[in-house]
């Protein structure tokens, strides 16, 4: 387990770091490299929704061990504070980096669509 507490996801309010906690878990066997690529790839990706973006865990696995084959899993949970909500994007691959990368940008497009959410609410005042 790797723990990244001050997560650099943006700054609050007030100017300030926000610090969003970044969990990541791996399987025995697969290189810590994988833990720093995911977290980079985590804090590019989400770094303008830093106010929005409580905590984010991320699971990487080698589901069939030194077997090989499509096998690399990577599961990311994002924990928003606005929209509160949980959003959780997993992928396989035969390579980790590439399964770490596509979820990663989609993690980006699905927050994206959850905040821009919070703007495009608009009461109708008795329309029809």
């Amino acid at each position: 387990m790797v723990y990244f507490p001050n997560g650099d996801l943006g700054a609050g309010p007030s100017g300030r770091e926000q610090a969003t906690r970044i969990l990541i878990r791996k399987t025995a066997g697969l290189p810590r490299s994988l833990a720093q690529l995911a977290r980079h790839r985590l804090e590019f990706a989400l770094g303008r929704f830093g106010t929005h973006v409580r905590s984010v865990t991320v699971r990487l696995a080698d589901l069939n061990g030194p077997r090989g084959g499509v096998d690399k899993h990577c599961l990311v949970e994002i924990r928003l504070n606005s929209p509160r909500r949980a959003i959780v994007i997993e992928d396989t691959d035969v390579d980790a980096e590439v399964a770490i990368g596509r979820v990663a940008e989609r993690a980006a497009r699905v927050v994206a669509r959850a905040v821009q959410s919070l703007t495009d609410w608009r009461p109708s005042h008795g329309r029809s």
